[in-house]
């Protein structure tokens, strides 16, 4: 028997009930929640284990920065509907925090700190919240649109402002 896709909607909708701002399909068919950061525990707890729900699986975790806001997007699989949600929820961009997901989903511990190295996106509760790709003492996030790269690290000229100011000129050799 197949689900439609108005009827996981609605089941979305029921479930997660106030805590979802909107829910909607996309153009690609997958479905679209938007909850409140405060809610976004309870609402991937429901989605995860909620009855003719079961998104179980995560297919990753990422941070946006939409300049006045920040959010991070959770995609999530339910292999029983064959059906896939995008679960966002912005965040303040002064003090972005939002509760870690790890107890909910063990494989999300890189992802999140990922985004917290990228963006700065805190995760209250992680186990190991430090930097992934970059060094500790890097300063600011490389993924904000307002983020001004260093000229140099270390004592080693970055190169980047270079290619920010003058684009046609990248890859090309200075010699």
């Amino acid at each position: 028997m197949t689900v439609q896709q108005t009827d996981i909607i609605k089941a979305i909708k029921d479930r997660l009930g106030a805590a979802a701002q909107s829910v909607e399909e996309m153009k690609n068919n997958d479905i679209m929640v938007v909850v409140e950061k405060d809610s976004l525990v309870q609402a991937m707890h429901t989605l995860k284990t909620g009855e003719g729900l079961r998104f179980t699986t995560l297919m990753n975790q990422l941070g946006a920065d939409y300049r006045d806001s920040l959010a991070v997007i959770y995609n999530l699989y339910s292999p029983t509907l064959r059906q896939k949600v995008t679960v966002k929820a912005f965040l303040d961009r002064e003090q972005p925090e939002v509760h870690s997901l790890e107890n909910l989903f063990r494989g999300i511990n890189w992802y999140e700190r990922e985004t917290y190295d990228m963006l700065g996106i805190r995760f209250a509760g992680h186990n190991n919240l430090k930097r992934l790709l970059l060094p500790e003492d890097w300063s600011g996030f490389p993924l904000r649109k307002d983020y001004v790269y260093p000229e140099s690290y270390g004592g080693i000229e970055t190169g980047r402002t270079d290619l920010l100011d003058n684009p046609i000129s990248a890859g090309k050799s200075h010699v």
